[in-house]
């Protein structure tokens, strides 16, 4: 009886009942279909990174500043930071393997470098690897001529973007061992490695920066980034001799040249005593590297993983960070547009808000004297917020559902449109050129709570209003 009192209440007062489902519907279709695009695209930028590039969790060398896989994750300074290596690594390496719920691990060392081939010179990031473990961990990684870099060997791999847009701008395209000469210049001076080319693969689905990346072995990196590999070899006398030399004179008979023997020293000479030295310098002995990644079991959460694991890897000076972080920029912009986006559908939710309580006390009103007489006849307050909030609830309960629905309408009209992309970007966002979204169920469910949370902020005060009516005014409405 309760119930049916308040559907008619409902019924009988079409227009304003009608309004605020309107105003509750609209926010919730609003709420839903903009966090189901960003939802899609935060799961594919997940999915691009985690299978691709950064694992499930990173550990990282601790400091006040979070590292992405290339460096920091504050602008400003990103030019001037270098990523530092891991302190205590075999002990690190130790402790992770022996964890529960991990199924792989792998390490990385990163840099940056000037890539001269085929007669084309851009800057690359680089990405040294254990290949031994790291090609398993990224099922996103795809070979597309040539092989996958092998355990110990010095070599390179390249992206297919990248490979195309060589032989556009040089002529030639890149194959399976051709040489890859890496430059690149700090306090030490500049640093010459070449390696040749051992693979093209691609990216399942490239995220922003990936196209510009060289997966490659850790010595090259190590070279290029000036780490000293711990137990490495002494320079010989040669080196430390050069080392010596004033630079005024390193053209001079201080090398023991003569004017003759002066045409000879090249720069192919150079870069060839620089390589070989550096080969002699730098040997993999286990240690120096910028980062260890994991992979979990299936089922396994890393917002529970991570605190676990950072109680214990604390004392090595190290901390571990989820895939967001190491993704950098463009993974921790996607919360920034989700909560600008919220923010913008609250603003809009208050002034709904409003708007509905405004219509509610009219109809409050409007039954002055139906309240009065109920409070007459016996009705207790408890009584008459419970019908008032039965009657806004069962609103919100068919504009939540009509909200959600006709998102749901929504998303397959749009998806039978095939509508294309033009923005590459956005495209890898949106998992495919062809604009394709997704129904997320758990979006849908939140979006219908959102709907019953307004309806029923938007009552607290007229049901107060309801309360407060007393039966004589009933009687002087007549």
């Amino acid at each position: 009886m309760f119930f049916f009192l308040a559907i008619r209440n409902i019924t009988r007062n079409k227009k304003s009942s009608f309004i605020i489902a309107l105003f509750i519907g609209v926010i919730t279709f609003l709420f839903f279909i903009g966090n189901s695009i960003i939802g899609k695209a935060d799961q594919s930028l997940r999915g691009a990174f985690v299978d691709s590039l950064t694992g499930d969790v990173v550990l990282q060398r601790a400091g006040e500043l979070t590292m992405n896989l290339f460096g920091a994750n504050t602008p400003i300074i990103d030019d001037l930071f270098t990523v530092p290596v891991l302190p205590a690594y075999d002990a690190a390496m130790e402790l992770v393997s022996a964890e529960a719920g991990i199924a792989g691990i792998t390490s990385q060392v990163s840099g940056s470098a000037i890539l001269d081939i085929l007669s084309v010179r851009e800057p690359v990031l680089l990405c040294g690897v254990d290949a031994a473990t790291y090609f398993s961990l990224f099922p996103g990684i795809k070979i597309e001529e040539g092989r996958f870099l092998e355990a110990g060997e010095y070599g390179a791999m390249i992206t297919m973007e990248r490979a195309q847009r060589i032989e556009a701008r040089g002529g030639q395209k890149p194959l399976t061992g051709t040489p890859l000469l890496l430059t690149s210049g700090g306090n030490l001076g500049f640093k010459i490695r070449e390696v040749p080319l051992v693979g093209i693969f691609s990216y399942q689905n490239p995220g922003q920066f990936m196209n510009e990346i060289i997966i490659t072995d850790p010595q090259t990196v190590r070279a290029l980034n000036s780490i000293q590999v711990a137990g490495s070899a002494e320079a010989g006398e040669d080196a430390q001799h050069l080392l010596s030399v004033d630079l005024d004179d390193i053209f001079s008979d201080a090398f023991g040249f003569s004017d003759t023997e002066e045409e000879g020293f090249t720069a192919d000479f150079l870069q060839t005593w620089l390589r070989e030295s550096e080969d002699e310098s730098f040997e993999e002995t286990g240690g120096d590297w910028n980062f260890i990644i994991l992979r979990l079991e299936k089922g396994r959460s890393a917002v529970t993983f991570i605190p676990s694991l950072n109680k214990k890897i604390g004392t090595f000076g190290l901390t571990a960070v989820n895939w967001r972080i190491a993704a950098g920029s463009s993974a921790i912009l996607m919360l920034l547009v989700q909560a600008l986006f919220n923010a913008g559908v609250f603003l809009v939710s208050v002034a709904g808000v409003i708007a509905t309580i405004n219509i509610l006390l009219i109809a409050v009103f409007r039954r002055t004297r139906e309240i009065g007489t109920l409070r007459a006849i016996g009705a207790s307050d408890a009584y008459i917020r419970s019908l008032i909030l039965t009657e806004n609830l069962v609103i919100s309960l068919v504009a939540g559902s009509a909200g959600v629905l006709g998102g749901f309408l929504f998303i397959r009209w749009i998806n039978g449109l095939g509508i294309n992309i033009p923005n590459n970007l956005i495209a890898s966002l949106l998992d495919g050129p062809v604009l394709r979204l997704e129904f997320l169920p758990h979006i849908g469910v939140f979006s219908f709570i959102i709907a019953v949370i307004l309806g029923l902020a938007a009552s607290l005060y007229p049901v107060e209003t309801a309360v407060r009516i007393e039966p004589m005014a009933a009687v002087r409405r007549g």
